[in-house]
């Protein structure tokens, strides 16, 4: 696999090939990566996966006219041949008023940041594996699983490079490590199913074989024998496991593009108010091992950490380049890698009110632990969406439910939604418990 140096050497030779085909700017990513994933079914090994690839993406600007290509090969005259393509693709091209790349006064400068996102290690098949049927045995144990759908273990190691034509060319490693499992518990149509999983940059962050398979057992043991509930309004407590997909229609919906094309339920409302005042939402690139952090954007742009939401209000859209200029505006270091936008480790900060206390307060309500479809509209924010989880009576989780939809209004779940204090860093975007008074429930 390629080193950071040779990626960034091989991104900076695709640009230099694109400059002397005739393009005005260019820039280049180079992405190698290495991996290894062991599956394991009633406790045989089911298979073994091991893959190794190299990919190259170049973009040439002729002008106001914008092309991309991508290949595997990158040997001199591979790069030659690129580049006469990607620009003679970008001479027939339509004008792009917003093309162009990153103000070269904004792009890092120095050395990027070490942010701890490679462990060094080698792991062999043989161990995955040995953790992957680990997991399934630990699941299995849980009185009451009466089948597995597998566990896994997997291990990978990656290496990121980017060159511009106006001067920036840097590149950075990670490793990233997973394991999960899925089992089934009951019989006949009582089956149910639960998963888990766990991901980490350094092996030794990953939870414990033992607890990833019976976190996924007991998943699936209290889904047994759930019940509908009558129609009507209801107040929903996401689980942390689905709360985080709330920051993610946030997110979404202050892109850069999407607001640049008027198609956000929430374009005109920067500087206004859109949840409590006691919400902020982060978006922090730096945190040391963090599973999306990253020294520089796609664009070659640093990254800071920034407050998307602070105390309740809207600070600042997501913008790459492109976006920026449509808007008038300056890039936020979010551009994303052939374009559009991205964030790295976001999160929807710890309220003050601990978890017990959040469920202790709805007298009925549903706490929601899965969430099926995607029935979300981004222009107007109205929220439509399968549920599964437990039925709450005076703050207790009495039994599970299944088959219901909730729905909403984005707009008016982000006003009345209620942060716990249970925050934890598991993924890439975190959020704690929350609470969202007002929502409807369809069941029965």
């Amino acid at each position: 696999m390629l080193n950071v140096s040779q990626a960034v050497e091989i991104a900076a030779r695709a640009v230099e090939a694109a400059r002397r085909a005739g393009a005005d700017a260019a820039d280049a990513g180079v992405t190698a990566d290495q991996s290894t994933g062991v599956g394991v079914r009633l406790g045989h090994v089911e298979d073994i996966d091991r893959s190794e690839g190299e990919s190259l993406s170049l973009r040439a600007f002729v002008g106001r006219r914008v092309a991309s290509v991508s290949s595997s090969r990158m040997g001199a005259e591979d790069l030659d041949r690129l580049a006469e393509r990607v620009v003679a693709m970008a001479r027939a091209a339509p004008e792009d008023p917003w093309a162009g790349l990153a103000p070269e006064q904004r792009l890092l400068s120095g050395n990027a940041p070490d942010l701890d996102l490679h462990d060094g290690r080698h792991v062999e098949p043989d161990a995955l594996r040995d953790m992957a049927l680990a997991i399934e045995d630990a699941a299995r144990a849980v009185a009451g699983v009466t089948n597995s759908e597998g566990a896994g273990a997997s291990a990978r190691e990656a290496v990121s490079a980017l060159a511009t034509s106006h001067g920036f060319a840097a590149g950075y490693r990670t490793t990233n490590y997973s394991a999960s499992a899925a089992v089934i518990a009951g019989t006949g149509e009582r089956m149910q199913n639960g998963h888990a999983s766990h991901s980490a940059r350094y092996l030794q962050q990953l939870d414990h074989a033992g607890e990833i398979g019976q976190r996924a057992a007991m998943r699936a043991v209290e889904r047994l024998d759930p019940v509908k509930v009558p129609s009507g309004p209801m107040t929903i407590v996401f689980d942390p496991r689905v709360s985080a997909s709330l920051v993610n229609h946030f997110a979404a919906a202050i892109s850069g593009p999407a607001v640049a094309r008027g198609t956000s339920f929430l374009k005109d409302r920067l500087g206004k108010r859109v949840f409590g005042n006691a919400v902020a939402i982060h978006d922090d690139p730096h945190r040391p091992r963090g599973l999306r952090s990253r020294p520089f954007d796609g664009e070659g742009l640093p990254m800071s950490p920034v407050a998307l939401i602070e105390h309740g209000v809207l600070q600042t859209w997501l913008l790459d380049s492109a976006t920026a200029r449509q808007l008038a505006l300056e890039p936020t270091g979010h551009g994303a890698r052939g374009g559009g936008v991205s964030t790295s480790n976001l999160y929807l900060a710890a309220g003050a009110t601990p978890r017990e206390t959040l469920l202790g307060e709805v007298t009925r309500g549903l706490y929601v632990t899965e969430l099926i479809g995607q029935g979300v509209n981004g222009v107007t924010g109205d929220y439509s969406r399968g549920a599964a989880g437990f039925l709450i009576e005076n703050g207790e989780c009495i039994r599970p439910v299944a088959g219901v939809t909730i729905a909403g209004n984005l707009i008016d779940m982000f006003a009345a939604l209620t942060p716990a204090s249970d925050l934890t860093f598991r993924y890439g975007v975190n959020a704690p418990t929350v609470r969202v008074d007002g929502m409807t429930v369809a069941g029965d």
